[in-house]
């Protein structure tokens, strides 16, 4: 460009001599503007040269979703406090609501069982007790000239009946039950359920699961004076054991066949009462003892009686959504999405409200640039 002015330069001296003003200014103005487009086009190689080739290209945004994060179940976390604030809303104002879990549900009918059971020998084993009393009174040798009492012969048959039905009701204590869990998040029921209590703690009987009453000394105590009034009983018929055996040593022929027969079912169903009595663990308090479990179990049962039944689902998802590119760079959006599904049921059955829900929640731009500033400052609410 220097040689260039030069030249120009050069060759407007020499004809500068003859030539007129008008042809001067022309040849002025030619110059200037040729020294302008050549500064232009030495400014845009200039540009171009700065600049990656003409066959290289930008980064085209790139979205990243292999994965649901911790971020974005951030969001869904959010709509799930949303939906159980709505579900409380629409939950009858004038009754109690317990949440429906298929494990609680069975541990409460199999705790109804175990203590209705402890009742119902004891009770049992009071009228076989009375009747053996009778028949020792009326076999014994100061009494031969009596009539000897006979017991009924259904009596014989109800220790093997007792018995069929302390093996059923044992193997209840080993029923194993396992739930499937939801494809993401295996905690979505439990956390709905304290968004739920968060909501309307007052409207709720129970959460179907945690803490349930476990530490209640009165009801524990209860069922450890019904296993005290079955051992009663039981030191009661292995007496009546004891002198019906004495009995039949003493007894002959057709006689001593007859006592030894009401010796033996009553054995019988001693041994089923011990079954039974060993079975429930009452010395232990853990969850291996079933009547430390039906206790926990009862006390839930007594909080939800005559509630309405609420069955949960919930499916909660996050999403991550990061965007790279070369010119705007980095971008992270989060977002949230929750599926709930519910049925309100009657204690009997019948259904009394049942609606699915969905929600997504719009994404939320990070700075990741600010990451560290964001990090700094103290949460707000």
């Amino acid at each position: 460009m220097l040689v260039f002015c030069l030249g120009a330069t050069v060759s407007a001296a020499v004809p500068a001599q003859t030539a007129s003003p008008e042809l001067l200014a022309a040849r002025a103005r030619l110059l200037e503007a040729e020294a302008r487009q050549a500064i232009a086009e030495a400014e845009r190689a200039e540009l171009l040269a700065r600049l990656p080739p003409a066959q290289a290209r930008a980064l085209g945004g790139s979205v990243d979703t292999r994965g649901f994060g911790a971020a974005g179940l951030a969001r869904a976390f959010d709509l799930a406090l949303e939906l159980a604030a709505e579900l409380c809303q629409t939950l009858p104002p004038d009754r109690m609501v317990t949440l429906y879990d298929p494990i609680v549900s069975q541990g409460i009918v199999v705790a109804r069982t175990v203590d209705a059971a402890l009742g119902r020998q004891a009770q049992d084993l009071a009228v076989r007790n009375t009747e053996l009393q009778r028949y020792i009174e009326a076999n014994a040798p100061r009494e031969e000239g009596r009539r000897r009492s006979a017991l009924p012969l259904a009596w014989l048959t109800a220790p093997t009946m007792l018995l069929r039905a302390g093996a059923d009701l044992a193997s209840l204590f080993k029923t194993d039950t396992t739930l499937a869990g939801t494809a993401y998040g295996d905690g979505a029921r439990a956390l709905f359920a304290s968004a739920m209590a968060r909501s309307c703690p007052a409207r709720l009987a129970g959460l179907s699961g945690g803490y349930m009453g476990e530490l209640d000394v009165t009801r524990h105590a209860a069922l450890l004076e019904r296993v005290r009034l079955l051992g009663l009983e039981r030191a009661t018929l292995a007496r009546h054991i004891d002198a019906i055996e004495a009995l039949a040593d003493a007894a002959k022929g057709e006689r001593k066949k007859e006592i030894t027969a009401v010796a033996t079912g009553a054995t019988v169903q001693l041994k089923a009462v011990d079954s039974f009595t060993e079975a429930l663990r009452a010395g232990e308090a853990s969850d291996k003892s079933p009547l430390f479990t039906t206790a926990r179990y009862l006390g839930q049962a007594e909080r939800s009686a005559g509630a309405l039944v609420l069955d949960v689902d919930l499916r909660l998802e996050g999403l991550t959504v990061l965007r790279d590119n070369l010119f705007t760079g980095e971008r992270l959006a989060l977002s949230g999405v929750a599926f709930l599904w519910y049925r309100l049921h009657e204690p009997d059955g019948r259904l009394v409200r049942a609606e699915a829900l969905r929600r997504i929640s719009p994404p939320v731009q990070v700075k990741l640039r600010d990451l560290a500033g964001l990090a700094a400052k103290p949460p707000t609410r």
